[in-house]
């Protein structure tokens, strides 16, 4: 969270620890996932080159996979 109580992303854990900075939040807007499903604040982010969609849905945080 910042100065004037925005939230914004700076890294993602997985759940074995692995650690992926995020390089660039490129655009916030409130948005559903259409391949998780689930909806709240979606954060566009570029991670390790590429695009990625991370959500945070009231106090939890999800992420979009190709998976």
């Amino acid at each position: 969270m910042n100065e004037e109580g925005n939230v914004c992303p700076l890294k993602i854990v997985w759940e074995n620890g692995r650690e992926y900075a995020i390089d660039k939040v490129i655009d916030i807007r409130r948005s559903a996932s259409l391949k998780a499903g689930g909806a709240g604040i979606r954060f566009t982010c570029k991670i390790s080159g590429q695009i990625r969609y991370l959500f945070l849905d009231e106090y939890k945080w999800f992420i979009e996979t190709d998976k």
